[in-house]
């Protein structure tokens, strides 16, 4: 039985929306607090959106693994009885039409704050390749993983492409006498899964609500919106350093030039508003196609 392979996706299942709606207690906040604001925010988001646990998925590999045990303990009608309750429950979602290629069984979110600036990141940077030159690879390992920031969402999942058929060829190889090949089906029905993560980027989240704050003030306090302005040009710099690619058409210099003339705009006749609107639309499209997923067929038991 093949593992299943999935497309690798772009990471934007928890960035659609507006992300800092439950933040703006007051517009006059400091660069630092919004962005604690727009992250705490971030990080609520991406617990209320978790992709729902499917139980009867986790029934089934509950049925499967005492299937197993059965057989270990040479009870192949007690193995095949629990292997058919195992199909049982997924007997209505393979039924249905739009049967999903996979049935998520768990959620993970961690978290990983970089709380430098894109400054901090090139001298971490620079210490690294210092380090690695002397072969001191742990060292630099360590420092290395610290160059994170941000909400790393995995799916694990059951591939019900496979997992079934892979019940239903243990059934029979049980029914045919052969328990050791049915028992090695089962193992491997077991232990693959696929976990997919799902990648958002916490400077680029700051940036946004930063903007946002700036446009709300730009009319009655020109000097915090250019602040607000500059720290959002600062989280650009630091998503960037930290590597965060977007297949986004919209670059780290066009978001920079957009916020460059909304600045010249707020100090002149400060009639920014369609410029705000246009540098909130592209950072929008950037943030949503940050192309960071990853895939991890594993084995995990």
């Amino acid at each position: 039985m093949k593992k299943i392979i999935l497309s690798t996706i772009a990471a934007s299942m928890l960035l659609t929306g507006t992300v800092y709606a439950d933040t703006q207690v007051s517009n006059k906040v400091s660069v630092k607090e919004a962005n604690v604001a727009a992250s705490n925010s971030a990080k609520k988001d991406a617990k209320s959106g978790q992709v729902k646990v499917v139980d009867e998925a986790i029934k089934s590999l509950e049925l499967a693994s005492k299937a197993l045990k059965s057989l270990e303990d040479k009870d192949s009608e007690g193995a095949r009885k629990n292997i058919e309750l195992a199909l049982g429950k997924l007997e209505v979602l393979l039924s249905a039409d739009n049967t999903p290629k996979l049935l998520p069984i768990d959620n993970q979110i961690r978290i990983y704050n970089f709380l430098g600036s894109a400054k901090d990141v090139e001298k971490v940077v620079k210490t690294v390749k210092s380090l690695l030159d002397v072969n001191k690879i742990q060292e630099a390992r360590a420092l290395l993983s610290t160059l994170q920031s941000e909400i790393d969402v995995a799916v694990i999942s059951l591939p019900l492409a496979t997992y079934p058929d892979a019940l239903k060829l243990a059934s029979k190889h049980i029914s045919g006498e052969k328990t050791k090949e049915a028992q090695e089906i089962l193992r491997l029905a077991l232990s693959t899964f696929t976990e997919v993560h799902q990648i958002i980027p916490l400077p680029l989240i700051n940036a946004n609500h930063l903007v946002t704050l700036a446009s709300d003030v730009a009319k009655e306090d020109k000097e915090l919106a250019l602040k607000y302005l500059k720290g959002a040009s600062d989280e650009l710099d630091k998503s960037e350093a930290l590597g965060y690619i977007s297949e986004s058409s919209t670059t780290y210099k066009e978001l920079h030039k957009l916020i460059e003339e909304a600045e010249k705009e707020i100090k002149g006749p400060n009639k920014a508003e369609k410029l705000f609107r246009d540098l909130g639309e592209k950072l929008k499209e950037f943030k949503e196609k940050i192309f960071s997923s990853k895939e991890d067929k594993s084995s995990r038991k």
